[in-house]
């Protein structure tokens, strides 16, 4: 087994297409390619969604929640391919099941993101996912992508 894998933010970006304010994985951990990654997003009351998201109350929504473990997951992904996506080539968010939320994330929170690779067939991945803020489960899911040509 090789040694792990640790990604700065800007070798994230070298390796997934989002970009602020979409991009919500600041730092990998851990990367184990062909098994899985953790990775780490600094939750700030300077989200863009915050204000809407609630003003009498700032929690970071469950979609988000649940797209920073999809990207996460398309982290895992690439480096377990050894292949950096090109112009032509995406990963897109295709499903998610048993998707459950056990506590909010609100600003100076970290979100400590967790994915472990169940299948790839044939450019479909699933993965088991989960986040965490202090050693709690804030979300799970298992999420589906897809690696496809932009045409």
């Amino acid at each position: 087994m090789s040694s792990p894998i640790t990604m700065d933010v800007h070798r994230i970006q070298e390796w997934l297409p989002h970009r602020y304010p979409f991009l919500l994985v600041d730092r990998v951990e851990e990367c184990q390619p062909g098994e899985f990654i953790r990775a780490l997003k600094n939750v700030s009351v300077n989200e863009p969604f915050f204000p809407g998201h609630f003003p009498q109350r700032a929690v970071m929504p469950g979609v988000l929640i649940l797209e920073a473990m999809a990207q996460a997951s398309g982290l895992l992904a690439f480096e377990t391919q050894d292949n950096p996506p090109d112009d032509n080539m995406l990963f897109y968010f295709v499903g998610i099941d048993k998707a459950r939320f056990k506590r909010v994330v609100e600003p100076g929170d970290q979100l400590m993101l967790h994915s472990t690779i169940i299948r790839n067939s044939r450019g479909m991945w699933k993965f088991d996912c989960k986040a965490e803020v202090d050693g709690q489960v804030a979300a799970a899911a298992e999420v589906m992508c897809a690696a496809r040509e932009i045409e």
